[in-house]
């Protein structure tokens, strides 16, 4: 479909009423359109991975060219529905969050990951949605995205007015803080565009000061390898033995610059079922988790995101963390003996790199 065609309804003033009104019904909690260019964040991502602070993530270089280009992805392309859904489930308490932080023995997962993955759930609504709009305005070419995709979504979606930069990177509003997915929806409809949302932020600098590891280098810049989302997720190789006792209890990603953020106060709560906690994930305890095998790893975290990181990491930061809490005062002796004894007893079935965490979490001196 050639971008020059334009539907029945387009020009009409109600067109981007009408869109906000579906993405709500199809769950999506705020709607926006911008068109495809980047401007200067192509730049900006260019010199973040000249300056290597993407880790081990090569995904992110290989494919920088088409990531500042979204018509790469979609020729046709000239405007992008961004959208956000929330994820912040009602049974969340964000001051409790910060008690199993403080509890050594506590296996703290991301907030985000506690549900169902949601690539699954944005992808399928999205495409629904899509439809929706097609039956609306008539037959048209588009393509749907969510972290899918060599995108620059938290640009495109800032450019759209559905948020402002913090400055821990993530993408910030009044209705939801950061507690939201996004995705994308790019088409060759030339669509309503939205203005910008002017930053709010302001002197804060509460993110910055809360993150364990100083991964937040300065305002606006983030340099994953110190991450502890990063590593814990996106690491495939050891957890360097200078950040382990910062990772403190963490064991699959970091939400403190979340949690510090004031706007997060703000949140709106998600009513969508597919992000309510699963398998006590909100409130599980390193041993236990430390004591599913294998197969159970795999069918718990079915349809989750934290399946994706495997057993192997799975472990590697269960270990960690298990380390740590040998060391804290908060910890009973008779804790910790369960702790070593379950460390001890899975060194012989352990592959090298679990191996070499454990090895790590048993030494009192954590060299």
């Amino acid at each position: 479909m050639p971008s020059s065609f334009v539907p029945k309804n387009l020009d009409q003033e109600n067109l981007r009423d009408w869109l906000r009104k579906q993405a709500v019904a199809f769950g999506f909690d705020g709607l926006r359109i911008t068109d495809t260019h980047l401007g200067s964040a192509s730049e900006r991502l260019n010199e973040w991975l000249a300056e290597g602070r993407h880790g081990q993530m090569e995904y992110m270089a290989r494919h920088a060219l088409v990531r500042s280009n979204p018509q790469m992805l979609v020729p046709s392309a000239v405007r992008v529905i961004c959208v956000t859904m929330n994820y912040l489930s009602p049974a969340i308490n964000l001051d409790q969050e910060w008690q199993r932080l403080a509890d050594p023995s506590a296996a703290v997962v991301s907030m985000y990951a506690r549900g169902r993955d949601y690539h699954k759930v944005l992808r399928h609504r999205l495409q629904d949605f899509a439809k929706a709009i097609e039956g609306h305005i008539g037959s048209f070419g588009y393509r749907v995205f969510t972290d899918s995709a060599p995108l620059m979504e938290v640009e495109l979606a800032r450019k759209a007015g559905l948020g402002w930069r913090g400055k821990h990177t993530l993408l910030l509003n009044r209705e939801s803080g950061s507690t939201f997915f996004l995705g994308e929806i790019l088409v060759d409809v030339p669509l309503p565009m939205d203005q910008e949302e002017q930053s709010h932020c302001g002197t804060c600098s509460a993110c910055i000061d809360v993150c364990p590891t100083q991964a937040i280098t300065a305002p606006y810049q983030l340099d994953a390898r110190r991450c502890i989302s990063y590593l814990t997720i996106e690491n495939p190789a050891a957890i360097p033995v200078e950040f382990r006792r910062a990772i403190g209890n963490r064991i699959y990603g970091c939400d403190d610059c979340q949690l510090a953020c004031p706007w997060n106060k703000f949140a709106q709560r998600t009513q969508l079922p597919d992000y309510a906690e699963r398998h006590g994930l909100g409130r599980a305890s390193l041993l236990h988790l430390w004591s599913w095998t294998e197969n159970e790893f795999e069918q718990r975290h079915e349809g989750s995101a934290i399946r994706r990181i495997g057993y192997s990491r799975w472990r590697r930061n269960l270990a960690v963390a298990m380390g740590n809490a040998l060391d804290s005062s908060e910890v009973t002796f008779a804790e910790k003996e369960l702790i070593r004894q379950a460390l001890n007893s899975a060194l012989e079935h352990s592959d090298a790199m679990v191996y070499e965490h454990i090895t790590w979490a048993l030494n009192p001196l954590k060299i």
